[in-house]
């Protein structure tokens, strides 16, 4: 049974930090591209950040650049998420994914977290 599931959320002031992880079971991932998207109430589900199968390559989102930092431990089929100088907008839903190749539409991706939760004050 494959499965996805994240933890690290939390409650954070406005300027904190909070470390994401995704743990891998199931199947290996070490050859699938791993996103993070984010959902917040009465939005559609958006692209957070994502990383190539070796970890080489990282790509964010405009809204997070410089201040999220994405990377995996493909040997513990584990993903990351440091996330610094959080914003009252960065409060969502995170949800990590997996593919083998990458896409922006979620509905493409066969894995899904149950997701965990960031709530960010002011």
């Amino acid at each position: 049974q494959v499965r996805l599931e994240e933890s690290g959320g939390g409650l954070v002031q406005a300027g904190g930090s909070l470390r994401l992880s995704c743990a891998a079971s199931g199947r290996t991932f070490s050859k699938d591209v791993m996103v993070w998207f984010r959902q917040a109430p009465g939005k559609e589900r958006e692209y957070v950040a994502r990383i190539s199968w070796s970890g080489a390559m990282t790509y964010y989102a405009d809204s997070v650049k410089g201040r999220f930092t994405v990377s995996r431990d493909n040997a513990k089929n584990m993903l990351f998420l440091q996330m610094n100088s959080l914003k009252p907008e960065d409060t969502a839903v995170y949800f990590c994914a997996a593919r083998e190749v990458y896409s922006t539409n979620p509905d493409d991706y066969p894995y899904w977290g149950q997701g965990t939760q960031v709530t960010v004050s002011s």
